[in-house]
């Protein structure tokens, strides 16, 4: 809000933001509340990062990739997108049905699945805290950095401009992929999360998409997929129970990103390869990390004067 008032640059902003966690570990004193307001201050720099290229919505949507990942899906999905079969196949005509509610709620659980693996990690197993919280936000950070630079539309903005197949004239699609129209024509892909969304909460709904859905031309990689398996790997760490939740979360996920029409098979294929290479890297990187630690702690003794 303020960066809008004052006209502030987008890279003095981001730099601010990113400097931000570092800032609280060295002002706050050890324990879990400096934990936690660590990870807060980088989900805040995330956010901040995530919902900037929006700010000016036509030049957004004039750099946004649309075709690209079409022509993936399509090799996928043998010349239809994946979306398209399964809605096709499992969808019904009247509305969503019981299985599509459930795969909504899904998909709307996660803005909270990544940080509870973290928290349930640290809870259980302080010692791998610091390394379950780095994977799990560099997962983030790496994903906006690809939404800055290859903003990609989801199928469901695709089909909403004509990009899928050329739309019925009786189909009118509005914002967000509503439609807007009683025809009955046939959407090649429908928005399945935003008609249960409307159903279900109401005259709240409008407020709560704003808030959360800051950036439409962000879906590759699909970091619900990419945070999802890290969380899943997390989880594993502390133990096969935790661990089993999470793969059978991540896995429904999965399949409810795409049948619901917010992103590609390809996406949700770049985001465990994203997944996967943070969790790679992790290890090679481990003595820069500690050499950063070991600067930040320096800092904390210079500010106690010590």
């Amino acid at each position: 809000m303020l960066r809008r008032r004052l006209k502030l640059p987008k890279g003095a902003t981001i730099g601010a933001a990113a400097v931000a966690p570092a800032a609280v570990y060295v002002a706050m004193p050890k324990g879990r509340l400096r934990d936690a307001a660590v990870c807060a201050t980088q989900m805040w720099a995330y956010l901040a990062a995530y919902e900037m290229p929006n700010d000016d919505t036509e030049a957004l949507r004039e750099r946004a990739r649309v075709d690209y990942p079409i022509a993936i899906d399509r090799v996928l999905g043998f010349g239809k997108l994946p979306t398209q079969r399964l809605q096709e196949t499992f969808s019904g005509p009247d509305g969503t049905k019981p299985v599509e509610r459930v795969l909504v709620w899904c998909h709307w659980l996660w803005f909270a699945v990544p940080h509870a693996a973290v928290a349930y990690t640290a809870v259980r197993r302080p010692e791998k805290f610091p390394s379950a919280a780095a994977r799990m936000y560099a997962v983030f950070d790496l994903g906006a950095a690809v939404y800055w630079s290859v903003p990609t539309a989801p199928p469901w903005w695709a089909a909403a401009h004509g990009r899928v197949e050329p739309l019925d004239p009786r189909v009118e699609i509005g914002e967000f992929g509503r439609r807007e129209d009683h025809s009955g024509a046939p959407v090649p892909v429908r928005r399945i999360m935003l008609e249960y969304g409307e159903q279900f909460w109401g005259r709240r709904w409008n407020s709560l998409y704003d808030a959360l859905g800051g950036n439409p031309l962000a879906a590759m990689p699909s970091l619900h997929f990419a945070s999802s398996l890290m969380a899943a790997r997390l989880l594993s760490e502390v133990g096969p129970v935790s661990g089993a939740i999470g793969w059978t979360y991540a896995g429904t996920l999965g399949f409810a990103l795409v049948y619901l029409g917010e992103h590609y098979a390809a996406d949700v294929i770049a985001g465990a390869a994203l997944a996967e290479t943070v969790n790679r890297s992790a290890k090679p990187l481990t003595p820069v990390a500690r050499l950063l630690t070991r600067s930040l702690r320096g800092m904390r003794a210079l500010a106690d004067g010590e």
